[in-house]
């Protein structure tokens, strides 16, 4: 380290060079670096870590539950009284979509702590809700929105043979006005 400091202020004059700040910036981080105990470091990701903290058990259950239909919501509440507003747009949004409710199943987390945080390092994601679509996860509610908006999720939807017919959009939405 003492080495690294003569030669700083040696090769450079009284004036600054622009870059002396970047450079003496850059080794004091890389001199932390290497002063931090060699227990401090992570011998693998942290995604690889956190799942080696989800137990067989929770896994195997998730992974039964994602398969468990060809669209699949870990969401706050259920689908008729979703518990936050997240929820509720994740839920309207795969509505207006015209998910055939028969391939369409809502697991609510908040029935299950041990779900609740097993989906979140499940998906490596932080949040709920989740939505998985022929068990590859799709994303977040953030995620839902932007690809309604876009279109890719009425595509992704209508490749996956997840939409209801036509007729039976009509006959749901008749149904919807009736009551």
């Amino acid at each position: 380290m003492r080495r690294l400091q003569t030669f700083f202020h040696e090769s450079h004059s009284a004036t600054p060079h622009p870059t002396m700040f970047s450079r003496s910036l850059v080794t004091r981080q890389l001199l932390r670096q290497t002063a931090r105990p060699a227990t401090t470091r992570l011998s693998a990701p942290p995604s690889l870590l956190l799942r080696r903290l989800l137990s067989d058990q929770t896994r195997q259950a998730i992974d039964k539950a994602v398969g468990s239909a060809p669209v699949v919501l870990f969401m706050k509440g259920t689908p008729e009284t979703p518990q936050c507003g997240f929820s509720r747009a994740s839920i309207q949004i795969l509505g207006m979509q015209g998910v055939d409710p028969d391939k369409f199943a809502a697991f609510n987390v908040l029935e299950d702590p041990e779900l609740r945080q097993g989906i979140k390092e499940y998906s490596d994601w932080p949040t709920i809700p989740q939505l998985y679509i022929d068990k590859e996860f799709v994303g977040g509610c953030d995620i839902i929105v932007s690809m309604h908006q876009s279109g890719e999720l009425a595509k992704l939807l209508d490749e996956k043979r997840v939409l209801l017919k036509e007729e039976q959009q009509a006959a749901a939405a008749a149904d919807g006005k009736e009551q």
